[in-house]
């Protein structure tokens, strides 16, 4: 079972997401009552879906982990799963998306952006 999967396991059981086609069309997604929220492209790699302030307030932690990925002007930021705590990490983001969307509703900010499928190159691990 891959990192991916074993996230997904875990994420179906929340009670504010519900599973569904990415919108992307590449892989599954978790999406709560306004928005999708997380996006499982790969075995080995996630998008999440952040709110533009929950991004600049915590820009500086996103950009400190090597398991991050942000791309400029996008709301989504790729976690690479590479290990059980960056699972854990991909946890962490998806309950802070979920409290930064109910916190800021989609119709109070413009419609998301797509997610950063095919928009980030991650180069493979050693």
């Amino acid at each position: 079972m891959t990192l991916a999967q074993r996230a997904l396991e875990r994420l179906e059981g929340w009670p504010d997401l519900t599973a569904a086609p990415a919108s992307c069309g590449t892989g599954h997604a978790l999406r709560s009552a306004l928005n999708e929220i997380v996006h499982l492209h790969s075995g080995h790699e996630a998008d999440v879906h952040l709110t533009s302030r929950a991004i600049r307030r915590f820009s500086g932690n996103l950009a400190e982990s090597t398991a991050i990925r942000v791309v400029p002007g996008s709301r989504w930021v790729t976690v690479r799963l590479d290990c059980d705590t960056d699972v854990d990490l991909l946890m962490s983001l998806v309950s802070m998306a979920l409290q930064a969307h109910q916190a800021w509703p989609s119709s109070a900010s413009p419609a998301p952006s797509e997610c950063n499928f095919l928009r980030v190159t991650v180069l493979p691990w050693p």
